[in-house]
C-alpha cells in the first residue's frame, strides 16, 4: 500500500515536469503569442445607438456636433475698476456685485444651492484703483459679431474682452441687457464669423441628448454631454420684479465660467444659454439650468430693434397648482397656473379673467406650471393678442387677451431710443407717483442697471440713481431723457437723487465724444 502511494507521487511529478517543459518549448517557438493590435475605429463606437427623426437607428456620435459649434462659442473677460474707498460715492463699493460670493441663498436654508456661475479672480492692489475680473462664455448668433451671453457676465463691467475659438481677441460693446431673463447682447467688430442657429426650444423633449459648450474654470472650449432633465424650472434666482424663469434643466456638466455658453442638440442647434447651477459647493453636482432658445430669440430681436426688451404682460399674480394646493383650495385640477390676484390695469382682467381662475392653455400650448405660463407670455410683445384658456369652477373658458406693457399700456418703446440708451450704458424706467411723492419730486427716471458705457466710464453713478434734470431741463420720463440727449454734442450734466441717500447728486460726462 505504501509502495503504491510512492509510485503515484512519482508519476504525478514526472507528468508535471513534462507539461512545464512542453509549454516552454512551444512558447519559445511561437513569436505571435504577445501582440499589440492597432485598429482605425474604436470597437465600442457602434455600441451606443439612438433614433433620428425618422425613427431610424443610428450611432450616437458627439464629434460632428462639437465640430459644428465649438468655433461659435467665445470666452468673455469682464473687468470692473473701482476705488476701494468708494470714490465720491461712499456706497459705490458696497453696491458692486461680488462674483466670488454666492449670488443666491435659498430662503430658509443654511447651505447655498442655486447660483450663477461666473469664474474669475480678484486683482487687488494696496492703494488706488482695484480690478475685479470675471470670466464667462458667449454664443455668436450673427456673422457681424453679435454675441448673446448672460447679463450677470457683463453687468457693471468697464471693459469687455472677447476671445474667439481661434484665439483672436476683440473688445466688445454692450448692445443691451435684460436682467429679467439674465440675458445680454454684445457686439465685436468682426465679419464672417461662425454662428449657431436657434431651434424651437418648445420642441425639446425631456431625455433628449444635449451638449454644453463653454469655458469653465479657465478651460477654454470645453464640451460636455448629458440629457434634458426637465423643462420649465423656476429656481427663484432672479431678483427682478418681472423676472422670467422657465429654465431647461440638464445634467451635462457645467461649472463657473460656463455662464453664457451654449446648450445645443445633436444637430448643432442652440437649445438654450447656460445660466445657473444647483450646487451646495459652487461646482457641478448634477444639475444645470439654461434659458430656453425661444426666450433668447425674443430678447435678442428686441435688443437689436429697440435696445431694450418689449415684453407683454398679463397683469396677474400667479402660482403653480399642485396636489396640496388643490386640496387646500378644493380645486378639481392638480396642475396649471392659479390666478392669485390681478394687478392694476390688468390685461387679463380687462379680457374677463378673474381671481381664482386656473390658466391651463395659451394659444393651444398646455400650461402645467406658473413658469411655463411665464415663458409662453414672455415670447410676446405689448399689443399682441393671445388666447388664454382657464378652468373656472370646473368649467373651461377661453379669453382673447391683448397684452400690456409693464406700465399698463400697449405701446412699444420708440426705436430711436436705442442709440441714446446704448451709448449711456444703462437700463432706465419711469418712477411711479408713489416714489415721486415720497422723495418730494415731480417725477424722474431711475437708472435700473449699468453696463459698459458713458455713465460707468465717466462717472461713479450707481444703480438706483433717479434723474430729475438734464442740463437744467426737467425729466419725468425716458422719452424726456432721450429727447434732450438725442443729437447732443459736448458736455452733459445730470441732476438727481437716491432713494436711500440724502441730498442731491450731480454727474457730468460728454456725449458725441
Amino acid at each position: 500500500m505504501k509502495k503504491n502511494f510512492i509510485y503515484s507521487g512519482l508519476i504525478a511529478v514526472v507528468v508535471t515536469l513534462l507539461t512545464i517543459n512542453a509549454y516552454q518549448y512551444f512558447q519559445s517557438n511561437d513569436t505571435e503569442t504577445v501582440r499589440i493590435e492597432h485598429i482605425n475605429v474604436t470597437p465600442g463606437k457602434q455600441a451606443v445607438l439612438t433614433l433620428d427623426d425618422a425613427g431610424k437607428v443610428i450611432p450616437l456620435d458627439f464629434t460632428k456636433t462639437a465640430d459644428k459649434v465649438l468655433e461659435a462659442v467665445v470666452h468673455i473677460k469682464s473687468t470692473q475698476t473701482f476705488n476701494s474707498r468708494g470714490g465720491a460715492n461712499p456706497h459705490a463699493y458696497q453696491e458692486l456685485p461680488d462674483p466670488f460670493k454666492e449670488f443666491f441663498r435659498d430662503r430658509g436654508q443654511e447651505n447655498d444651492m442655486f447660483e450663477f456661475f461666473r469664474g474669475g479672480t480678484p486683482q487687488r492692489r494696496d492703494a488706488g484703483p482695484q480690478l475685479r475680473v470675471g470670466t464667462g462664455s458667449g454664443v455668436i448668433l450673427n456673422k457681424k459679431g453679435y454675441i448673446v451671453t448672460n447679463n450677470h457676465v457683463v453687468a457693471n463691467a468697464d471693459d469687455l474682452e472677447v476671445t474667439l475659438h481661434d484665439n483672436r481677441v476683440y473688445k466688445a460693446t454692450v448692445v443691451g441687457t435684460d436682467p429679467a431673463t439674465d440675458l445680454a447682447l454684445i457686439q465685436i467688430k468682426a465679419n464672417d464669423l461662425p454662428t449657431i442657429p436657434l431651434v424651437n426650444s418648445d420642441d425639446i423633449k425631456v431625455g433628449e441628448w444635449v451638449l454644453a459648450v463653454g469655458n469653465p474654470m479657465g478651460l477654454n472650449s470645453t464640451v460636455t454631454a448629458g440629457i434634458v432633465s426637465a423643462k420649465g424650472r423656476n429656481i427663484n434666482i432672479l431678483k427682478e420684479k418681472f423676472a422670467v424663469e422657465s429654465f431647461i434643466q440638464t445634467d451635462a456638466a457645467i461649472n463657473p465660467g460656463n455662464s453664457g455658453g451654449a446648450l445645443v442638440n445633436l444637430e448643432g442647434g442652440l437649445v438654450g444659454i447656460n445660466s445657473a447651477i444647483a450646487s451646495p459647493t459652487g461646482s457641478f453636482s448634477g444639475y444645470g439650468f439654461a434659458v430656453p432658445a425661444n426666450i433668447v430669440n425674443k430678447v435678442v430681436e428686441d435688443l437689436l430693434a429697440y435696445g431694450s426688451v418689449q415684453r407683454g404682460v398679463l397683469g396677474v399674480m400667479i402660482r403653480s397648482v399642485d396636489g396640496n394646493f388643490a386640496k387646500e383650495k378644493d380645486l378639481s385640477l392638480n396642475n396649471g397656473a392659479y390666478v392669485d390676484s390681478l394687478m392694476e390695469n390688468s390685461a387679463a382682467a380687462k379680457a374677463g379673467i378673474q381671481k381664482g381662475d386656473i390658466i391651463i392653455n395659451v394659444d393651444n400650448a398646455e400650461v402645467k406650471t406658473s413658469s411655463e405660463l411665464q415663458a409662453l407670455i414672455a415670447q410676446h410683445s405689448p399689443g399682441d393678442k393671445v388666447d388664454v384658456k382657464v378652468n373656472r369652477n370646473g368649467q373651461e373658458k377661453v379669453f382673447s387677451v391683448t397684452l400690456n406693457n409693464r406700465e399698463g399700456g400697449q405701446t412699444l418703446m420708440k426705436k430711436e431710443h436705442k442709440e441714446v440708451l446704448a451709448a449711456l450704458g444703462a437700463n432706465f424706467e419711469d418712477i411711479d407717483s408713489a416714489t415721486a411723492k415720497k422723495l418730494d419730486i415731480s417725477g424722474g427716471v431711475k437708472v435700473k442697471d449699468l453696463y459698459a458705457g458713458k455713465l460707468r466710464k465717466h462717472t461713479n453713478m450707481r444703480p438706483g440713481f433717479i434723474i430729475t434734470k438734464v442740463d437744467g431741463q426737467v425729466v419725468k420720463s425716458v422719452d424726456d431723457l432721450v429727447r434732450i440727449l438725442k443729437n447732443k454734442k459736448g458736455g452733459v450734466l445730470l441732476e438727481g437723487v437716491y432713494e436711500d441717500i440724502p441730498g442731491d447728486y450731480f454727474y457730468a460726462f460728454g456725449m458725441g465724444v
